[in-house]
């Protein structure tokens, strides 16, 4: 079976024509494959979804439980038959419950990335490169100038930060789903074992993380309703990075702007952000990690969707490896 005839870009998403279904649909289907719990991937108002058991929780709880019409769980290495195609989730690494979708059907194999990482994290599985036939990526960071430091080293100039002004309270963005969990289990792991303040907006999902057997440690809410701004002197707090360019911010004692994100790389990015403590912590493959995992697949061709496609493209061109950019639209860099 040609490539092109077992997944094609529609203007929902990826479509399989012999299985009848989507994969990460940006508008309801009727059947849809979802890799992981971001909103750019994972939408409501499907007929019904297929997915981890961590991704449909992560729906249920970002979205209510009626979010599809019917649900069905993948799980990892099993392969489902979905109308006479071959379906089989594998981790991908980049969030709690994520996963690459091999979809397989007239001997030819296509593996669908989602979003994806390399670096250890101790709150998700590792990913797994899966042989195929067309091996479909995104890249979000996928140009040379991206290449991102260890995460520990990062997190420890946070803490070294902390202690060098303990009078002042800092403020790390990071998105709620993924980045801020791993964030918090990174200072768990460097040794930080003072309590972590966590915006509202996390909690939900840090107690679902805690559920799932991944310990985050102390975590309180940070409001200073019934206390004062010296409450949080030498705190870290955690929280969206858009919670900190209004009134909730102002909150604390004289805070230092982080943000966590692979897009610190950059430092204009982090000066027009307002950052003052930038830290390269991502979710995705860097360059070279990119091209690593292209390679470990064996694929003869590769489809890149969002991200900088065409460097991608000419890489792989100029390694004789066939490539493509698929200009697929509706996703964002959510989880950086």
């Amino acid at each position: 079976m040609r490539p092109r005839d077992l997944l094609c870009p529609k203007p929902a998403g990826l479509y399989c024509p012999p299985g009848d279904f989507h994969v990460d649909p940006v508008r309801p289907v009727s059947r849809a494959l979802i890799t992981h719990g971001h909103s750019d991937h994972a939408r409501s108002g499907h007929g019904a979804v297929l997915a981890t058991r961590q991704t449909l929780d992560i729906m249920g709880l970002r979205y209510g439980e009626d979010f599809a019409g019917s649900t069905q769980e993948a799980i990892l290495g099993e392969t489902i038959d979905v109308n006479g195609v071959a379906v089989t989730f594998h981790p991908a690494g980049h969030v709690l419950g994520s996963a690459q979708i091999s979809v397989e059907h007239g001997g030819t194999r296509i593996v669908v990335s989602g979003d994806y990482k390399r670096r250890p994290d101790a709150t998700c599985l590792p990913f797994e490169p899966v042989r195929c036939d067309v091996f479909i990526t995104e890249a979000t960071f996928g140009l040379p100038v991206f290449r991102h430091p260890p995460a520990d080293k990062e997190i420890g100039k946070l803490i070294r930060s902390a202690e060098q002004f303990p009078e002042r309270a800092h403020l790390v963005g990071a998105y709620a789903l993924g980045k801020a969990q791993r964030v918090i289990r990174l200072l768990r792991d460097s040794g930080y074992g003072k309590p972590i303040y966590i915006h509202g907006a996390m909690a939900t999902l840090c107690d679902y993380y805690q559920s799932e057997g991944i310990d985050l440690g102390d975590l309180r809410p940070a409001t200073v309703e019934g206390g004062a701004k010296g409450d949080f002197a030498g705190a870290i707090v955690v929280g969206p990075s858009s919670a900190f360019a209004d009134r909730w911010a102002r909150r604390f004692p004289d805070p230092i702007s982080c943000f966590a994100s692979g897009w610190m790389r950059i430092r204009q990015r982090a000066k027009q952000g307002g950052v003052e403590l930038p830290l390269i912590i991502s979710d995705h493959c860097d360059w070279d990690e990119l091209l690593e995992t292209i390679v470990e697949t064996e694929a003869s061709e590769i489809w890149v969707t969002h991200g900088r496609e065409e460097a991608l493209v000419r890489w792989c061109e100029l390694q004789g490896i066939s490539a493509k950019a698929l200009h697929l639209v509706g996703y964002e860099d959510e989880g950086d």
